[in-house]
């Protein structure tokens, strides 16, 4: 029998806040310094709470939004801020 693979989604797991932001931190202390795994993160949390509503809350497009947290998107600041405010997710430096 030949063998079937289909592509994780976070998205498909991530059905509350608390595992959500659990992993997102994850992401951010693992993240190599160039923000791959954050976006990753950031673009799996949106998809689990609909693209739709957070692109609005956003004030992006849905399309500019998953460009923006593509796996080779590179979102300015600015964007990755606003899409953390739409999730109700705050950036704190410690």
């Amino acid at each position: 029998m030949k063998e079937r693979f289909t592509r994780w989604d976070p998205a498909d797991h991530l059905h509350t806040e608390e595992n959500q932001l659990i992993y997102l931190n994850t992401c951010f202390d693992e993240d190599p310094g160039d923000g791959s795994l954050v976006r990753a993160a950031l673009g799996g949390i949106a998809r689990a709470r609909g693209m739709t509503s957070v692109s609005r809350a956003a004030g992006i497009s849905r399309e500019g939004l998953y460009r923006a947290l593509a796996s080779d998107g590179n979102p300015e600041f600015a964007t990755v801020m606003r899409v953390m405010q739409a999730l109700g997710i705050h950036l704190r430096a410690a």
